[in-house]
């Protein structure tokens, strides 16, 4: 690593720290119903949503109203992406004549944007229109960022309020979600990716004859529009097949950092939103902490392996599967981002990274993404963490545990359990059948425990809800399509219908001030315990699955082994 590498990873972090109470006390203000700059610009368009929609602003819902509008939204969201991608060949904006998508492809990539998972198993500029990408994909990155935020919100209202049995309306924590956070932002992050490159045209694709006298096709598109969203709301679905590594999606170094930036901002803020809300902001910083913690060392045991000479090829930093323009740093930063937060876009191919980064990755995901995570997923997700903490704790002092004033008792357990374990077993479940199923091992490009981890990664990305790929997986198969769908599934609903169940059942009990047994939440010790808690369950559930694809691997190319 170079001296420009430790300042970038530096300015990331002094950057990422400064914007987090700004944008956090922003949030606070839009989801407590409180008036913000952004209202007299982008009222007139709440107000218009609620007319339109019949909505009413100030009808309070509980926990299963909530759970039951968040349900029905997304499986309407799923049925309207379907019709829109197997019906595009006779839609407009379609200059490449483009034919409908195949229903099993259209039904995965339905799932996919509706959940914010956002997994690919088709080249983006062979296969959507401009249509499909504007009105289908776009819409939804704004949408399934908006519902992650809109559960996170809720969750907080639960632990904020005392003796309520409504948590907040589902219809507007959406629309404000959409309105006054991911749309301003979005609409200056995409002048400023024009203005770095990116495209964003309506022409058709041009054919350009190169040096040697053969025809390119060189796509176009929208993108700058799309690429905004897709990193602001941790969506991840490139424009293009090559995604963030494309130079029509992310053209710079400049442009490549903002993005990076971008992916944890919502993320960050969402924990001070959190301390705001709740009256407990050093807690919130206790949380931002552990979650930046986390990323600091899983990213330096990322770039460390990536840095460490390979036996096999004899020299360190191999730039096999990077783009040039970012180099070996950026390539392996950007993939720790990006599994950190449920994001799913990539600047390089995760199949070529080392051994260890590539496990690295993993494990980002496979503990839920909850450094940071996707906005609003990967708060929730740490919360469940926290809660469990919390209850850990409380057993070891042999009392009733408590958490900002509420019991945590048996039943919110067992949801925090359930929502734990849901997204584990459709991970190593599904891992398992296709580890010996002749359809998913017809899709490997590799053998061995490279080809293990192809699969790992394919399930582990769908049931985090991340979207990133290994590379190497045919994954556009009628098996894995279906497969993979109902991984993305449970990654979702059997995440958040536990969340909501907590938020629920948290809003209703009464306040329990403090005492001298209280253990006490906004320390640096129940940081560290929190870490560990967070490790444990982690290296519990995952570890015999990485042996057999990552670290084996790690320890073959140790001994100068191929496969």
């Amino acid at each position: 690593m170079h001296i420009n590498d430790y300042l970038q990873f530096i300015i990331f972090v002094v950057l990422l720290i400064a914007i987090t109470p700004p944008l956090g006390r922003f949030m606070a203000k839009v989801f407590t119903g409180e008036k913000t700059f952004m209202h007299k610009a982008l009222g007139w368009l709440e107000n218009l949503t609620y007319k339109v929609s019949g909505i009413n602003p100030t009808e309070d819902m509980s926990w299963k109203s909530y759970a039951a509008a968040f349900m029905v939204f997304h499986l309407l969201a799923i049925f309207i992406l379907m019709l829109i991608q197997m019906n595009q060949a006779w839609l407009p904006l379609n200059p490449q004549n483009f034919p409908n998508v195949v229903w099993h492809s259209a039904f995965n990539t339905a799932v996919s944007f509706v959940t914010n998972t956002n997994w690919q198993g088709y080249s983006g500029e062979v296969t959507m229109s401009n249509f499909t990408q504007m009105v289908g994909l776009t819409v939804q990155n704004f949408l399934s960022a908006a519902c992650g935020i809109a559960i996170a919100v809720a969750l907080t209202r639960g632990i904020a309020r005392r003796q309520s049995k409504a948590i907040g309306n589902f219809w507007v924590d959406t629309t404000r979600a959409t309105i006054y956070v991911l749309l301003p932002i979005c609409v200056l992050f995409t002048l400023f990716l024009v203005g770095q490159g990116v495209v964003q045209t309506f022409a058709p694709y041009v054919e350009a004859v190169t040096l040697e006298g053969v025809k390119q096709l060189i796509p176009l598109g929208p993108a700058a529009s799309q690429v905004s969203i897709k990193m602001l709301g941790t969506n991840g679905g490139g424009f293009f097949n090559a995604n963030a590594t494309h130079p029509f999606e992310n053209p710079t170094a400049l442009s490549n950092f903002i993005q990076m930036l971008s992916i944890f901002a919502i993320g960050a803020a969402l924990t001070y939103m959190y301390g705001s809300m709740t009256g407990a902001r050093k807690h919130g910083w206790v949380i931002f902490g552990a979650m930046l913690s986390l990323f600091v060392v899983f990213t330096s045991i990322s770039l460390a392996s990536e840095y460490t000479v390979n036996p096999v090829f004899h020299q360190s930093g191999i730039m096999e599967g990077k783009e040039t323009r970012f180099g070996v740093f950026n390539s392996v930063f950007f993939s720790s981002i990006t599994t950190s937060a449920s994001c799913g876009a990539v600047n390089a191919m995760h199949s070529s990274l080392s051994p260890l980064s590539g496990a690295v990755a993993m494990v980002n995901m496979m503990l839920g993404e909850i450094i940071f995570g996707g906005v609003g997923a990967g708060f929730y997700g740490m919360m469940l963490f926290i809660l469990m903490t919390v209850f850990i704790a409380g057993l070891m002092v042999g009392r009733t545990p408590e958490y900002l004033g509420k019991k945590i008792e048996a039943k919110e357990m067992m949801m925090v359990i359930l929502a734990i374990l849901a997204p584990c077993a459709a991970i190593l479940i599904g891992t398992g059948i296709s580890a010996i199923s002749p359809a998913a091992l017809s899709s490997l490009a590799n053998k061995g425990p490279h080809g293990f981890s192809e699969i790992l990664y394919a399930y582990t990305s769908a049931a985090a809800n991340n979207g990133s790929a290994f590379a190497g997986l045919n994954a556009n198969t009628l098996f894995f399509n279906l497969m993979l769908a109902v991984a993305m599934f449970i990654g979702r609903f059997a995440i958040v219908i536990p969340i909501l169940a907590v938020a629920g059942s948290l809003a209703q009990k009464k306040y329990s001030p403090p005492s001298s047994g209280t253990f006490e939440t906004d320390t640096t010790l129940f940081a560290l315990l929190l870490i560990g808690v967070i490790l444990i369950v982690g290296a519990l559930t995952f570890l015999p699955a990485l042996s057999l694809g990552p670290i084996v691997e790690h320890l073959m190319m140790i001994k100068g082994q191929t496969f």
